[in-house]
């Protein structure tokens, strides 16, 4: 199987921005496992496999509808990788972010095992270009 690369992250990132949890999935592992910038955990929130990663994806759009990770640069060293973006997001309750943010990737079999992610906390912007 082949090893992913910077397109392969830049495929992942582009899905993501799409909202499209399919593709997203399909270059996860089974076994995959998320860790969220936030939650009572030392690494966040962690989900667990492909139904709570696809369901923890899917609930952080819906609460930012229209969150995307733009600027990417993206690497790849081996079976690890990272994308350093700029996350921007408005909750449904209109609180908008942005900021910039790492997402550490470790990969298996061709596709992303863990994902991490960390963002820098900041407070919330008033309005800003999407």
């Amino acid at each position: 199987m082949r090893q992913p690369d910077v397109e392969f992250l830049k495929a992942f990132s582009d899905a993501l921005n799409r909202h499209d949890i399919d593709a997203v999935m399909a270059m996860m592992t089974d076994d995959c496992v998320f860790h969220a910038v936030a939650g009572p955990e030392l690494v966040g929130k962690s989900f667990v496999g492909q139904a709570e990663v696809r369901q923890g994806l899917e609930n952080a759009w819906k609460t930012a509808p229209d969150a995307c990770w733009v600027d990417g640069e993206h690497f790849v060293i081996g079976d690890r990788g990272f994308s350093e973006t700029t996350y921007k997001g408005t909750t449904t309750d209109g609180v908008r972010s942005e900021a910039r943010m790492i997402d550490a990737f470790t990969f298996r079999d061709g596709k992303i095992a863990v994902k991490n992610a960390f963002r820098k906390n900041r407070p919330p912007v008033a309005g800003g270009d999407r």
